[in-house]
């Protein structure tokens, strides 16, 4: 990020070593003026114009105090923004502390809308998933089974048919905020494939750069097993499945493998009819068990007429 965010280190290079443990950036507020009870110094600290303009606004003695205590936190380092000049003695003490003091030209607004981004993706929480991702019709399919079952094959298939594909056999996954779960490949194999028989193959080559795209969400997830016969099969949709990744809650299709199914047509199905209910708001299952009840509904008011005409018809017949 030196180079987006405007960074030079003032004065001679040393702290640079220091670990950022924190994904927060901000700027030291009260602690500037003394008071440090509610401070916490584990984040990187941003002085804007206004810090500096205040701190070189205090009798040296004072300033020399409350950068003391502010020092004394051991933060990992200290962003100096629009490219100002530092107050008398806050480098020396920076020094002593083993404090780096970097200086952006950026405006603080700017350096932090650029900063947090990066520190958010950096602690973000991360996993490395065996399956394989794929572009379908804009929705992130991850592929799940057992090995040899036919994930890559399937992707594969899914590509020549003009679907992107984002990763396979290796699916790194972050979690970005509190639900969104992004999958990407790694940087050694990505957009690889390993095709049983065939062996590696790049698929950018064989099928152009816009088969494949660097990273894309999981929003399904589609595991494939062998047929078993007499095994319980989800067949309307009603109970559907529901699995976690790193505390992300994700609808799972379990697609049973059979001789002669045609599993990349059920994967853009299941892609269209994921679009069909969150961008339509169309749940087929439940519309159509809503549309059977109905139907019943209207059955049995029917009946209930026509019993209660019988019965007056013959509510005077003493026969």
């Amino acid at each position: 990020m030196r180079d987006a965010l405007q960074l030079e280190q003032v004065g001679e290079p040393y702290g640079l070593d220091r670990p950022i443990e924190n994904a927060e950036a901000h700027s030291p507020g009260l602690v500037l003026c003394g008071y440090a009870e509610r401070f916490t110094g584990q984040r990187i600290q941003v002085l804007g114009e206004t810090e500096v303009s205040y701190l070189a606004s205090l009798p040296m003695d004072q300033r020399l105090r409350n950068l003391e205590r502010y020092f004394a936190f051991q933060f990992p380092c200290l962003v100096v923004t629009k490219g100002q000049e530092l107050p008398e003695g806050l480098g020396e003490l920076a020094c002593t502390a083993g404090v780096p003091i970097l200086r952006s030209q950026l405006k603080t607004n700017e350096f932090y809308r650029l900063i947090k981004p990066f520190l958010e993706d950096e602690f973000a929480p991360s996993t490395t998933l065996h399956g394989s991702l794929a572009d379908v019709f804009g929705v992130g399919l991850f592929f799940t089974g057992k090995s040899g079952i036919g994930k890559s094959e399937c992707v594969l298939d899914l590509v020549e048919r003009g679907h992107r594909l984002v990763a396979d056999d290796l699916v790194l996954t972050k979690r970005r905020g509190s639900g969104v779960l992004i999958g990407s490949g790694h940087e050694l194999q990505r957009h690889h494939m390993e095709i049983r028989g065939v062996g590696l193959i790049d698929v950018p080559a064989i099928f152009g750069v816009r088969a494949v795209r660097q990273q894309k969400r999981l929003e399904v997830v589609v595991h494939l097993e062998a047929w078993e016969e007499g095994k319980h099969v989800d067949r309307t949709g009603l109970d559907g499945e529901r699995t976690v990744i790193l505390g992300v809650e994700l609808p799972k299709i379990t697609v049973p493998l059979n001789p002669g199914k045609n599993i990349t047509v059920v994967a853009e199905v299941i892609a269209m009819n994921h679009l069909l209910r969150y961008s339509a708001g169309v749940h087929t299952a439940d519309a159509f068990n809503q549309r059977l009840i109905n139907r019943m509904r209207q059955a049995t008011a029917e009946s209930m007429g026509e019993f209660t005409e019988v019965r007056r018809y013959l509510q005077e017949d003493d026969e």
